[in-house]
């Protein structure tokens, strides 16, 4: 079969510049990894060459905590499988002396799965959000979470270390969650972690779909109604691409006209607070940017996200 060409609005400019290589060097000197590099997001550049992030801090940079081998084969990504080393009891503080470091004052924690620890990793994901908001209550926290296969009091933990806005990705449709996803995954135990979020958390809640695998339109907007039900408060839609020939095909490439429109269904019709849909969206694309447009959408500014940030972290 032959492969489909990528078409002219999926080209993308190549990493560069001084603020990016200083976060890369900031990176390695402490051992870290991100999802941006792993999972080859076609973003790097320029959300690391600096942005207009709340505040003047120098873009979004994803961490991804706990190694970078993953315990489950999702046959989206580009994360190896299998082979994980012991957690790094240092990588909680080493991240937090990052961000500070490279001055982020809003930061993205994600992570691979670890099903083959016994909470999963949600103590040592909690434990970075902790030594983050010790250095800087003010910093906001985004945590892309796992499911931990569906367990509410892992999801718990995450809670209760104060992020301000907690993400969790139900990637496609229900029907193609399999093969997509790995089979541990599930559609309904992700709807389950985003409504126990949404219910326990005082964060905001946010999940991200891949288009192009060959949903169709019906079954996606059914997919956002369910969101929305379960009280999801941001969305981003964005064009799965192959990371190699190993992986799913591209079932098909949206044209950006079609993300508009889903863009407008999500927030005008569904009632999304925030929907970004593009063929390069990814889930953490301008993450910082999308925090500010909600709270602004919300009657507040940065500066009082901020001090309830403090506030909530203080007590």
């Amino acid at each position: 079969m032959s492969r489909a060409r990528k078409p002219d609005w999926l080209k993308t400019r190549p990493p560069a510049g001084e603020r990016f290589a200083e976060i890369k060097r900031t990176l390695r000197d402490r051992d870290l990894h991100t999802v941006c590099e792993e999972a080859n997001c076609p973003n790097l550049g320029e959300c690391w060459s600096g942005g207009d992030g709340p505040g003047s801090g120098p873009g979004t940079a994803t961490f991804m905590l706990m190694g970078e081998r993953c315990s489950r084969g999702c046959n989206f990504c580009d994360v190896e499988t299998g082979g994980m080393d012991a957690l790094d009891p240092d990588e909680p503080a080493n991240v937090a002396e990052a961000v500070v470091e490279i001055g982020l004052d809003y930061v993205v924690l994600t992570s691979v799965d670890r099903d083959d620890l016994p909470d999963q990793g949600a103590g040592h994901f909690a434990d970075t959000v902790r030594e983050i908001k010790r250095r800087d209550p003010g910093i906001l926290v985004e945590t892309l979470i796992p499911d931990f296969q569906g367990e509410e009091q892992l999801v718990a933990e995450i809670i209760a270390a104060g992020p301000d806005v907690i993400a969790h990705n139900v990637e496609t449709v229900p029907r193609l969650q399999w093969p997509v996803r790995d089979r541990r995954a599930g559609y309904e135990q992700s709807l389950a972690v985003l409504e126990s979020v949404a219910r326990d958390a005082d964060a905001y809640t946010k999940t991200s779909l891949m288009l192009g695998l060959g949903e169709y339109d019906h079954e996606l907007y059914a997919t956002l109604s369910d969101l929305r039900e379960a009280d999801v408060d941001v969305l981003t839609l964005g064009q799965y691409l192959q990371p190699s020939r190993s992986h799913l095909d591209v079932a098909s490439y949206v044209h950006p006209d079609a993300f508009e429109t889903w863009r407008r269904v999500a927030e005008e019709e569904l009632g999304f607070l925030y929907c970004a849909s593009g063929p390069m969206v990814r889930s953490s694309y301008k993450a910082g940017e999308l925090f500010v447009d909600a709270v602004l959408r919300e009657g507040r500014s940065v500066e009082e996200a901020r001090a309830a940030a403090r506030a909530a972290n203080s007590a």
